[in-house]
């Protein structure tokens, strides 16, 4: 290069970067990289900073105390927390689930993804510097969160579901607010498309960035939309149905490009599949009780009578205080909204749980991020990040 006559070197800036730990980069979580002028030559990946100790703090608390812990390392996506670790206690339990709690199960985890889903879009959003796209997507995910709330009586880590049932019915109410926000979802996805799917410049940042081939996706443990980006068709509410899902008609979508842009879009649709779903619970929802007789008969008549009768709620009953399962084990899977989530529960016979182990979407996405960061340039690591859907604390337990 000539400068004023004169002849200098350029030469590559290398060497090793540390990318975070800090909340609006790297979501709790550090990167190091290293460099080789703007490309990527490898990355570490290094979690824990947002450790919940989940698995060991099962060892110590009873099943029902467990609901509450269970459902924090994925925030917006905890009816999906809670209803895998529940699946696998009612396996060693042996209890039957009345048919319209398995309804109400789909319609709150549906609601849970959508939520999920707009809030990893809005991260993205503002990782690739799309400041509307992250505030409509944590303004729309209220909506749903909202009805959340009225339908469990909490905001955020909801405990809706236990062994044998839900805790609450469906109301008018509930019905009404979710056929509102099915109307405004349907509308504002037009504006989606428009302002963000469509933008050249949302485009350029994650067409042709972090592609994953078909092949690399299944062999590097890829999870949900991420897997089904790269042209997988896999999810365990068409592979292991629970819940309602084998009585609801709804589509998975899938592309086959692999790449940031692809894994957006498959959120995207996932969206209006969920708005199918919600559509027909509500239409076809049977009648029933939403606990099973197990459970339900050891409810006092008093409280029934209060409780169940006069507002459609669950008083629980005191065998859910330190009931102790027989001695056995469980697995169970769910489709969360970042992906197939795994719940291992072993039962010693006691009223605390021997064991318990969670495999969750964003931890396989840790070894999937660090294999896609190789090569790519440095500010493309934000897009293949934010692509990912990746949580931390998911990941971290």
């Amino acid at each position: 290069m000539k400068s004023g006559g004169m002849e200098i070197d350029v030469v590559p800036i290398s060497g090793e970067l540390n990318v975070g730990p800090q909340h609006p980069g790297s979501g709790h979580m550090r990167i190091f990289v290293k460099l080789n002028g703007d490309i990527i030559e490898d990355a570490e990946i290094d979690p824990g900073y947002v450790h919940r100790a989940v698995e060991k703090l099962g060892e110590n608390r009873n099943y029902m105390h467990l609901i509450p812990l269970v459902e924090r390392p994925a925030i917006l996506d905890s009816i999906n927390m809670n209803l895998g670790y529940i699946l696998a206690v009612e396996k060693i339990l042996n209890v039957d689930v009345p048919e319209r709690a398995q309804y109400l199960r789909s319609f709150s985890a549906e609601i849970s993804r959508i939520a999920s889903h707009l809030y990893g879009m809005g991260i993205l959003a503002i990782f690739i510097g799309h400041s509307t796209g992250f505030m409509w997507g944590f303004g729309d995910r209220e909506v749903w969160v909202q009805i959340l709330e009225v339908l469990t009586g909490a905001r955020i880590t909801n405990s809706y579901i236990i062994p044998g049932g839900v805790r609450r019915d469906l109301t008018p109410t509930v019905v009404e607010m979710t056929k509102k926000a099915i109307s405004y979802m349907r509308k504002k996805m037009k504006d989606w498309e428009r302002i963000f799917l469509n933008n050249p410049n949302i485009k350029a940042r994650l067409q042709d960035v972090g592609i994953m081939t078909r092949e690399q996706a299944i062999d590097w443990g890829a999870a949900g939309p991420n897997l089904r980006g790269s042209g997988v068709y896999y999810d365990a509410r068409k592979a292991e149905p629970y819940g309602a899902y084998s009585k609801l008609d709804f589509e998975i979508p899938v592309y086959k490009e692999g790449d940031g842009y692809a894994r957006t879009l498959v959120r995207f649709e996932e969206i209006e599949q969920s708005l199918r779903i919600l559509e027909q619970i509500i239409k076809d929802i049977p009648e029933g009780q939403i606990l099973s007789d197990r459970f339900f008969k050891q409810i006092p008549p008093t409280r029934l009578k209060k409780w169940w009768e006069g507002q459609k709620r669950i008083v629980l009953p005191g065998y859910y205080a330190s009931f102790r399962p027989p001695k056995g084990e469980a697995i169970s899977r769910v489709e969360a909204g970042r992906g197939e989530l795994v719940y291992y529960v072993v039962s010693d016979g006691s009223a605390k749980p021997y064991r318990l182990r969670m495999i969750t979407p964003s931890y396989r996405a840790i070894y999937v991020m660090k294999n896609l960061l190789k090569g790519a340039r440095y500010a493309d690591l934000v897009s293949i990040y934010g692509s990912l859907d990746y949580f931390p604390p998911e990941a971290d337990r």
